[in-house]
């Protein structure tokens, strides 16, 4: 029996990061999720790119962000 991963990679756009505290914060928070496997906040140009075991719910990802106190303006 082979184990597969399908691993899910989604980026999306998040306002109001200027500096490097403002990834961390919003990198810990997205971390937190369930299945999340890596985070990698991009403040100069508002992109997270998140890989998870599975997709995530939006709402989850929104709610991670609006924690950090930041905005998710959408996906890339």
């Amino acid at each position: 029996m082979s184990s597969q991963t399908t691993e899910s990679t989604t980026v999306y756009r998040v306002t109001g990061m200027t500096c490097g505290h403002c990834e961390s914060a919003v990198t810990e928070e997205i971390s937190a999720l369930p299945g999340v496997v890596s985070v990698k906040a991009v403040a100069a140009s508002g992109q997270v790119t998140v890989v998870s075991s599975a997709p995530l719910d939006d709402e989850a990802v929104r709610a991670a962000v609006d924690e950090a106190g930041y905005e998710l303006a959408g996906r890339d």
